[in-house]
């Protein structure tokens, strides 16, 4: 593990505290009111999610592939979701059979995963036919002059904070074979521009 990936998870709450106060906590928690049955959360961090999971939630598991971010999500599950399973696994490679959650959660995961494309079709081969993805992710935005300087940007971006802010996620979500059952185009607030427009919705894998 790098020492850059440990200062990063270890200054990820407070550097996301002016953002989460600013409406992201209220677009989690809003988000999260969909997911029920059995739910997979990736790349779960640590564990930001947690207080917004209501009893429709039947069985919770996290997947987080970055060990420093792994054990502050394994501390602060055990206080407020002991029930959940927590599991080491990237995205694009979930360790569990076809068919196996009603509902996965991605929360700015998407624009960080290294091979985006991938990790969509494993979230579809574990969701259940019928089943939801539920986002929140950073975007490339619509605006032309900004989406120039996301490129200019997203080098020293994904060194720093390893997301990239240009991702076309939406369609990529669609060009993975999901069906877009709602999406909102918002911006983030209390982040550098050129990481503030982000999508949320859900989508369905098909029946």
């Amino acid at each position: 593990m790098s020492l850059r990936k440990k200062i990063f998870a270890a200054i990820y709450d407070p550097m996301s505290r002016a953002g989460e106060e600013a409406g992201m906590r209220e677009m989690r928690h809003g988000l999260l009111a969909e997911a029920g049955g059995s739910v997979l959360e990736i790349g779960a961090g640590t564990g930001a999610n947690l207080a917004h999971y209501d009893d429709k939630v039947e069985s919770l598991v996290f997947t987080e592939p970055e060990p420093a971010m792994l054990r502050r999500l394994q501390r602060k599950a055990s206080e407020e979701a002991s029930f959940a399973e927590i599991l080491q696994a990237p995205a694009e490679d979930l360790p569990f059979e076809d068919d196996s959650f009603d509902t996965v959660v991605s929360t700015l995961v998407l624009c960080g995963v290294d091979d985006q494309a991938q990790a969509l079709r494993e979230i579809r081969r574990v969701l259940r036919p019928g089943g939801h993805l539920v986002f929140i992710e950073h975007v490339r935005a619509d605006d032309p002059k900004l989406a120039k300087k996301q490129d200019r940007m997203n080098g020293l971006n994904r060194f720093m904070v390893g997301c990239d802010c240009n991702r076309a996620t939406l369609e990529a979500i669609r060009t993975g074979g999901f069906d877009v059952d709602s999406i909102e185009q918002t911006t983030l607030n209390k982040v550098p521009k050129f990481v503030a427009p982000a999508i949320v919705g859900t989508a369905a894998s098909p029946s």
